[in-house]
Order: C-alpha cells, then structure tokens, then sequence
C-alpha cells in the first residue's frame, strides 16, 4: 500500500507529517500539508524570516523554488509503494509574479514514475490557484 493510501485513510495526515519532520530543510522552512478533494496540498506559512525583497516585501526566490523542490519530494515519497527519500536530478522553475508576504500553496502532479526515475509538475501559488506564482518541473531518481 502506498504512503499516499495511509495519508488518505489518515484524517490527521500523520504519515505525511513524520516525512515532514524528517527533512530537516522542511521543518526551519515550516512546512504543512493537508489533503484538499484527495490531493497533497503543501503550505508554506507566511514567515517574515523569509523575506528576500523588504521593499515589496516579497519572499526570497530561494524560499519559494527549495519550497516546490520540498513539496515534490514529499508528493513522490507518498506515492510509492516503500517510501525512501529520493534524489533529485534536475529541477526547473519558472517564476511569473512575486510571492508577496502571506501563505504561499503548492499542488504537485506525478507525470511519470519508472522504475528509476519519476517526472513531477509543481505548480504554487498564493490567493488564486488559477493565477500561479511560479510552475517548476523536477526530476528524482527513485531507490
């Protein structure tokens, strides 16, 4: 049974949160999820730690793409039949408005997992799912 079926099955997402709490990277970024119509929804919680522009103020580029990265690992952990922590290959992200100061969503679709490498669309945004802050492609080789 995959990860994904006991996070389902889970009303707490407890499953999901031990993965979370293993990722050190995850844990200082604050990062949550929760299911919404039986989809892994990610949340990286506003935090004025992670300002990059004071002037907007908007969060730091870094944050927003290592939050997606985050997020798609997670996404691919849950979907596999023995969860282990899988390697990241290349990540390409593009940004198209700034992420202001507040709650920022991550939503990830798997295109593709072989039997060594898995394909992972993310798209996050922040008030309107329909209007993305930023849409990244990331490839994992899977143990």
């Amino acid at each position: 049974m995959a990860l994904v079926d006991n996070v389902r099955n889970s009303p707490n997402l407890a499953a999901l949160e031990v993965w979370l709490q293993k990722v050190p990277y995850a844990v200082f970024l604050g990062i949550k999820a929760e299911l919404n119509k039986g989809d892994i929804l990610f949340i990286l919680p506003e935090d004025k730690r992670l300002i990059g522009n004071p002037s907007l103020p908007a969060l730091h580029g870094g944050v927003v793409g290592a939050f997606m990265e985050q997020a798609a690992a997670l996404h691919l952990i849950a979907n596999m039949d023995n969860p282990a922590l899988p390697k990241i290959i290349n990540f390409s992200l593009d940004y198209l408005r700034p992420a202001r100061l507040r709650d920022t969503y991550a939503k990830c679709l798997l295109s593709r997992q072989g039997r060594f490498i898995s394909n992972i669309t993310i798209t996050a945004w922040q008030e309107h799912v329909d209007q993305p802050n930023a849409i990244a492609r990331a490839h994992f080789l899977t143990p």
